[in-house]
């Protein structure tokens, strides 16, 4: 996977809308970029102007905390995994978001998790009670904007990348330390 671009991100939230609301956000440009003409024609009487490139991320869609362990599980298998989740605090009847990311992390510890929340269930000092101090979560208040959703998913899938090609040149490391070793216990031997 080393220098591969990991766009895949996780949406868990039992609100349809949201779902298209980060489709609209992080979805293919080129279907953002003709739902804003559109828009701009209908309001202006004119279509937008093109706006500069911007990364394409490949979404997947949950309305439960068990579809998205699914669709997390599944993705490791394929070894395919997601590089972040955004994952709402409040999903009744099933799991809520905390309950959520836990199990997210037991199938892929890699994975950067955003929690969203407008009303939480949970203090600050609770979620992190049940998750931990940890530089792989992060608490995104709604109603959030497009672009800190867009900043974040830009930031974390790069961290994500950086640091699966750190994991990897530790493991290369360590293979050649103990081919190193291997060898000189094998030259003793002769």
């Amino acid at each position: 996977m080393s220098g591969v671009q990991n766009r895949r991100v996780l949406v868990v939230d039992d609100n349809e809308s949201i779902h298209e609301d980060f489709r609209k956000v992080l979805g293919k440009p080129e279907r953002v970029a003709a739902e804003l003409s559109r828009a701009a024609a209908a309001l202006f009487g004119r279509p937008a102007r093109s706006s500069v490139a911007r990364p394409v991320f490949e979404l997947s869609s949950a309305l439960q905390g068990k579809d998205g362990l699914e669709c997390a599980r599944q993705a490791v298998q394929r070894g395919e995994p997601f590089a972040v989740a955004f994952v709402d605090v409040r999903m009744p009847p099933g799991w809520d978001g905390i309950e959520t990311a836990q199990r997210l992390w037991a199938v892929d510890p890699n994975l950067q998790i955003v929690i969203c929340t407008a009303h939480s269930d949970y203090s600050f000092e609770q979620m992190l009670e049940r998750l931990g101090y940890t530089d792989r979560l992060l608490i995104l208040k709604k109603p959030f904007d497009n672009v800190e959703v867009m900043q974040l998913a830009i930031a974390l899938t790069r961290k994500w990348e950086l640091a699966q090609q750190a994991r990897e040149r530790v493991d290369n490391l360590e293979q050649t330390v103990a081919a190193q070793a291997r060898d000189v216990v094998d030259t003793r031997d002769v």
